[in-house]
């Protein structure tokens, strides 16, 4: 007979399924279990530095740092990538900023280095990695 997969199990085997995903909610493991239980996981999972938390209900991948030992958010575009992915994923209307629009566009040589998005509507979560973190204009 076999044996069912504990819930662990399957949020983990999920997260590996979801390649495009560097960011999760909670809510997108809703169908497996119930909210505690899906909260007990993903904080186990952060204990053992395999996600990383972004801010409230928001968790990213994480690989351990060959420097430090200490998980590092894992995401293609780096932080600000994986905080405009939460933006969408969360439902908050956002675009670049003037200042990274004239970079894109080549009117301006000077390149964004801080994370900052433009807000459209109520938004009042902090989101960061620990280092960085997400600045909102309005």
């Amino acid at each position: 007979m076999r044996q069912q997969k504990t819930l662990r199990q399957r949020i983990e085997a999920r997260i590996a399924r979801k390649r495009g995903d560097d960011v999760f909610l909670p809510r997108e493991f809703r169908d497996l279990g119930g909210d505690d239980q899906v909260l007990r996981v993903l904080r186990c999972l952060v204990r053992e530095k395999r996600l990383v938390r972004l801010g409230c209900g928001v968790y990213g991948r994480a690989v351990v740092s060959r420097l430090s030992g200490e998980p590092i958010l894992y995401s293609p575009n780096g932080f600000p990538g994986a905080a405009r992915q939460a933006l969408t994923k969360l439902g908050v209307e956002w675009e670049p900023t003037d200042a990274e629009r004239a970079y894109n566009d080549g009117r301006s040589t000077q390149v964004p280095v801080n994370s900052v998005v433009r807000v459209k509507g109520r938004f009042s979560r902090r989101l960061s990695d620990g280092i960085r973190e997400l600045v909102l204009e309005r």
